[in-house]
């Protein structure tokens, strides 16, 4: 059983904070986002990491070397040049064919999702895709179409009536024959996986999910945190 985390991206939502610092390597709730996320890995049973990496991968050998400090091993697979989600995980090939289920996550993520519920769900298929609810960025108001009162209104709700990807899934070896050198995942792969009917969804209902996109981002997660801690 294997993690890889997809880490190779330029982050430029955040610049200048990713300007010399990859955006996993940012700093939130007194660690680094990708230092929760090992934590959250190591909780779940996993003793072998590969990072996937590309902007200034040395950073991550720096801050993390091989993982004797936390008790795990991890590894590397370097980008020369920029190769997607599907690329990535294609360059990683050599490190974790062989292992029969690999999990994958994106490196900007902060979740108490339990990770082995998705990779359970594999059974029959190539690939299990985590979701979350959609959360809404504004609020949500209900009227009357006749006289414009106003019935409801929810500031930000989640809503459960949709869900979204939650960038943590669950493969088999046999998705390495299923990627290019140089692609997404989100637009190529899963697709394709979709439509031969080899994709499981897996949703998680009352779960705290993050993907860290912007400042205001990094405030809701540090809040989370600190609530959490």
């Amino acid at each position: 059983m294997i993690a890889l985390i997809l880490a190779g991206g330029l982050g430029k939502r955040l610049r200048p904070l990713t300007d010399k610092t990859p955006k996993p390597l940012i700093e939130v709730g007194g660690k680094v986002i990708a230092e929760w996320q090992l934590e959250w890995l190591i909780r779940h049973g996993f003793k072998r990491v590969v990072f996937c990496v590309g902007y200034l991968a040395e950073k991550f050998v720096e801050k993390f070397g091989d993982g004797s400090s936390m008790g795990i091993e991890i590894l590397y697979s370097v980008e020369k040049e920029l190769l997607g989600t599907a690329g990535g995980l294609k360059n990683a090939e050599g490190l974790c064919r062989g292992e029969g289920k690999i999990l994958v996550i994106n490196g900007d993520i902060i979740t108490n999702i339990n990770p082995m519920v998705t990779l359970e769900a594999l059974e029959g298929v190539i690939g299990a895709i985590s979701l979350v609810p959609l959360p809404a960025i504004y609020g949500i108001v209900k009227f009357d179409s006749k006289t414009n009162i106003v019935q409801e209104f929810r500031e930000k709700p989640i809503i459960h009536d949709y869900w979204i990807n939650a960038g943590i899934y669950g493969f088999r070896d046999e998705i390495f024959d299923f990627l290019p050198e140089r692609g997404s995942l989100e637009i190529e792969v899963l697709p394709k996986l979709a439509s031969l009917e080899k994709l499981r969804a897996v949703p998680f209902g009352s779960v705290f999910w993050k993907s860290i996109e912007t400042y205001k981002d990094l405030e809701e997660v540090e809040k989370f945190l600190t609530r959490a801690g």
